[in-house]
């Protein structure tokens, strides 16, 4: 832990601190249908066609009914337009490589993916998507996605701020207003900034290099109608490699371990279907092309995280310089901060919006220290061998950006529900790939994604203090108003909802063969993958333990179904939350109202978050990552 990783660290979180007050004073003009801003002149003109072609009255509220028919319908056009251009890109303009049309699974996937603000990819973006399909098909939603999550959160905040309200805004005004005011004009000048880094922003056929040494390399084998061909082999485990006394045998007093079959309790072989591979002569690269810029400025300050390419910000276009790395952390967690001081002012109650951000940051660098510790530490099992690795663990690793930056970012794009990743989190070490899941566990409440990270915060406030009444023996009460067992149910119904997508999609994937079959490593690093997928998934975040293998129909499907389970069974609640909120009545605070600011306030509310958004996936990480950190340390591997 070097210090100049403690010095980007504070820099980190003094560019952070800076912009979260003038992100949430813009976003007071921006969530106001009155409140002017300085692209009024520009953009007016444009706000009032659209509503008019919409037919959409931007004085006219919405109650928390109406308000989320509207985002629901919205979303639904939204993975239909996108689920169309992703199987239709082989007969529309822009596709110069010649690109096909996503199977049926695959395409359900990505547009479910990207209309949820998840962008999970289960496949290769230069390899699969025409330019049309980047641009329309991926980047809108990203838009729209970010401005959806940002809508819900306003509308959550005008539910504690109001009171004898019935209406919560208007859904359609916050949509187009996010994204005429806020996404698109930040955007502009960031993919400006991304160009100047050296980022690509082009139309142009991919570039073909001819390589001065070839090689050869496995890929899978394919049939006639291009599907990938699948073969039954027994499941090998490792054991003890036994002398002719029987005895294990070692090497420097570690266990020498051999690969036999795994016995069922029949005493017969474990088969599982896997991918049959094949050689492959590669004489050329290609590099890849097209406009990426645009694409990269949304992805981070939208928390879409969906990359351009595969590898995405650990590739050298998507993530060209320190400077562009470094601002594409911050971007990530701009909006989601500022989104904290909106809250404060619009509860006029600054105190509180600095607690719930103050909240946040304690747990977005407890995380930061655990994993950087952890992949600086390096792999337990070079230690026990002897080996000394001065830089720690730098397999998967960028070395342009080493592990402090990784680390960071890891932490930071999983505090929020991004998924964009510069380092492979397959690769950790076990207590620092901990980290990455347990973020996305939490709800990714850390900051979150834009909009998302705040009203699923505010859940664990309302929580928080209705634990604290029930501690002092009175009605709880929150900024005024009485807590009761609506929003109580509510609130655990929303945070119900992802312990129940995450654990069931995950016992039923490691129960299955099709999940089995996935699996790129055995024992608990195997589990692992499964188990960070589906937590990935229904977290919107769309990073992933890379090694396992998901496009396929059944991890396709089920992978979707816990994206939208995620998103649009948590939000209901929610809103509904909200509506019953904005219509109870404010009472004056008396000797026993429990601050919702200050130290103690900040306790109550980590406290809440570890304990209730933690502990239902205390098993599963026992079983994940912790098992697999004490199988390390005693020479296993995976």
């Amino acid at each position: 832990m070097q210090t100049s990783g403690w010095l980007q660290l504070g820099l980190y979180v003094i560019a952070l601190t800076a912009i979260t007050k003038p992100m949430g004073l813009y976003l007071m003009q921006v969530l106001d249908i009155n409140g002017k801003t300085w692209l009024d002149p520009l953009l007016r003109p444009l706000e009032r066609l659209t509503f008019r072609v919409m037919g959409v009255d931007p004085q006219k509220e919405h109650n928390w009914k109406q308000y989320t028919w509207a985002m629901l319908l919205f979303s639904l056009v939204s993975c239909l337009f996108t689920y169309a251009i992703l199987r239709l890109q082989q007969i529309l303009p822009l596709n110069p490589q010649g690109f096909g049309p996503m199977s049926e699974h695959l395409a359900f996937n990505t547009a479910v993916s990207f209309t949820t603000n998840t962008n999970w990819q289960s496949y290769v973006g230069e390899s699969t998507l025409s330019y049309l399909a980047q641009m329309v098909g991926l980047t809108l939603p990203n838009f729209t996605s970010a401005a959806t999550g940002i809508a819900i959160a306003a509308a959550l905040v005008r539910g504690i701020a109001r009171h004898g309200a019935k209406t919560l805004g208007n859904f359609w005004v916050d949509l187009v207003r996010t994204t005429y005011y806020l996404l698109l004009p930040i955007c502009v000048v960031f993919a400006i900034f991304l160009v100047s880094q050296g980022m690509i922003q082009n139309f142009k056929p991919y570039t073909k290099a001819k390589l001065t040494e070839s090689f050869t390399t496995q890929v899978p084998k394919t049939d006639d109608k291009g599907q990938q061909v699948m073969t039954n082999i027994a499941v090998m485990v490792q054991a003890p490699k036994l002398d002719t006394k029987g005895q294990p045998m070692m090497t420097n007093g570690v266990a020498v371990v051999v690969d036999v079959p795994q016995l069922d309790a029949k005493g017969q072989p474990m088969m599982t279907n896997v991918v049959v591979m094949v050689d492959q002569k590669v004489e050329e690269q290609t590099i890849v092309q097209g406009p990426m810029a645009s694409q990269v400025a949304i992805k981070m300050l939208g928390t879409n995280g969906g990359g351009y390419a595969n590898a995405n910000a650990a590739h050298p276009f998507e993530n060209p310089t320190p400077l562009s790395n470094f601002l594409q952390m911050l971007s990530i967690f701009a909006i989601g901060s500022g989104l904290t001081y909106y809250l404060g002012r619009m509860t006029k109650n600054q105190a509180h919006g600095w607690s719930v951000w103050a909240a946040m940051m304690v747990l977005f660098l407890a995380g930061v220290l655990i994993c950087w510790y952890a992949e600086s530490a390096g792999n337990p099992i070079h230690h026990q061998l002897g080996v000394v690795v001065a830089d720690g663990n730098m397999e998967g690793k960028e070395v342009r950006f080493g592990i402090f930056n990784s680390a960071l970012f890891a932490t930071i794009t999983t505090d929020a529900s991004c998924g964009a990743v510069n380092a492979m989190h397959d690769s950790f070490t076990a207590l620092g790939g901990l980290v990455p899941i347990f973020n996305i566990q939490l709800g990714e409440v850390v900051v979150g994604g834009v909009g998302a990270g705040l009203y699923g915060m505010l859940v664990f406030v309302v929580l928080a203090v209705f634990i604290a009444g029930l501690m002092v023996g009175r009605t709880p009460e929150y900024l005024g108003k009485k807590i009761q067992s609506y929003e109580v149910k509510m609130a655990m119904l929303s945070l119900l909802v992802l312990a129940i997508s995450i654990l069931g999609f995950t016992a039923w994937a490691a129960v299955s063969d099709w999940g089995l079959a996935g699996l790129n490593n055995a024992g608990a690093h195997g589990f692992s993958e499964i188990f960070y997928a589906y937590s990935s998934a229904t977290g919107n975040n769309g990073s992933a333990f890379a090694g396992l293998t998901a496009n396929t129909p059944w991890y396709n499907t089920t992978l979707a179904l816990a994206m939208l389970i995620g998103r649009f069974l948590m939000i209901i609640p929610i809103m509904g939350m909200a509506g019953s909120l904005a219509l109870k009545k404010v009472s004056p605070p008396s000797a026993g109202t429990f601050p919702v600011s200050g130290f103690t306030f900040v306790v109550l509310l980590l406290g809440t978050v570890l304990l209730i958004g933690a502990l239902n996936f205390l098993p599963g990480l026992a079983l994940g990552p912790i098992v697999e950190h004490f199988l390390t340390a005693q020479g296993k591997l995976f």
